[in-house]
């Protein structure tokens, strides 16, 4: 006896096909879903990391900055300080310049020669006097080379002028004093320079 299916096999078929396919297309779903919710948990925690990292860097650089601050306030007293330093230094080194300017002024004025007028700029000094000839200014510049204190004579300007009812030569000479520095050592006494006299001892 033969037997004929007569239900609609293609039809069942068909639905299960689909649910099947319904089935697995919610699984990819709620798989991609997970997978976006990990990757966005993933990035979540890392992009936290990274704030707190950026947070505790700028605290550290806030207290760099701090730091970089004291330091250029500590620098600039130590230049101002330095600056007081080499100024104390300096008069230290030169309060007895004039001293010994007019020292050896006198000391290497020769006879027939005296001076009308003394001017002092920095190192340079500038003399105006009177001399009964030429020759005396030349004696004078020669005095003024062997001094320990003084140097680099520069005759400037020398003319006869009436003076007292006589002719006498009028001259302006640039010399300059030597510094510690360019003598010496500081408070040592150059070669040739009167050395200062000690008191008795106590």
């Amino acid at each position: 006896m033969v037997r004929i299916n007569l239900l609609p096999h293609r039809e069942q078929k068909r639905q299960a096909r689909q649910r099947q396919f319904v089935s697995l297309a919610i699984g990819l779903a709620v798989l991609a879903l997970a997978v976006v919710g990990l990757v966005h948990v993933v990035i979540a925690a890392r992009i936290e990391n990274q704030n707190s990292r950026n947070g505790l860097l700028k605290t550290e650089i806030a207290k760099l900055d701090e730091q970089i601050k004291e330091i250029d306030k500590l620098r600039e007293q130590t230049q101002a300080l330095l600056a007081r330093k080499q100024i104390v230094e300096t008069l230290q080194a030169n309060r007895t310049e004039a001293v010994h300017l007019l020292d050896q002024l006198v000391r290497q004025l020769p006879d027939g020669l005296y001076l009308r007028s003394v001017r002092q700029n920095g190192a340079k000094v500038t003399l105006i006097g009177y001399a009964q000839s030429n020759a005396r200014v030349s004696t004078l510049m020669r005095n003024i080379e062997s001094s320990p204190w003084l140097g680099n004579p520069e005759l400037v300007e020398i003319k006869s002028v009436p003076l007292d009812r006589q002719k006498v030569n009028e001259f302006t000479l640039n010399l300059q004093v030597k510094r510690p520095t360019d003598a010496t050592e500081p408070g040592k006494v150059p070669p040739g320079a009167p050395a200062a006299k000690k008191g008795p001892s106590a």
